[in-house]
């Protein structure tokens, strides 16, 4: 054998699902992101969990008040990333916005995504709706 080396993206935890369609379904889904990444062997980065959570909860709020009520959350975690992807009722994408500074209307979540991420897909489907599927280094 030589001294060539394989990177494996093999799936260290079973990947989680979890269903929701309200403002308690997101608080929840926030814990069980942060579970999913606690206890990793090797351990994920100290900011990992907390920066997933709250990609996590942007995506299930956007889906709750832009897409359609419910959303399906499906959580992976690989030696290198971990894998969020939520899916909703609405085909339409996510849109830029002017951010609302007054606190009235958002505007903040979709930009703050695409920041703490290192990838992001907008994959129609299932149904009519569509998958936003992001990935974050361990």
């Amino acid at each position: 054998m030589t001294g060539t080396q394989t990177t494996h993206k093999e799936a260290l935890r079973t990947p989680v699902m979890v269903k929701g369609d309200s403002p308690a379904a997101v608080a929840h889904a926030r814990d069980v992101a942060r579970a999913c990444v606690e206890d990793l062997d090797p351990a994920a980065a100290p900011q990992t969990a907390e920066t997933l959570a709250l990609v996590v909860s942007e995506l299930t709020t956007n889906a709750v008040r832009h897409g359609g009520g419910h959303y399906t959350l499906e959580l992976g975690v690989t030696a290198e990333e971990v894998t969020v992807a939520v899916s909703d009722l609405d085909p339409a994408p996510p849109r830029e916005r002017t951010p609302d500074l007054s606190g009235g209307t958002g505007g903040f979540g979709w930009p703050m995504v695409r920041r703490l991420t290192s990838e992001v897909a907008i994959i129609p489907g299932p149904g009519r709706g569509k998958t936003i599927r992001v990935r974050l280094p361990r």
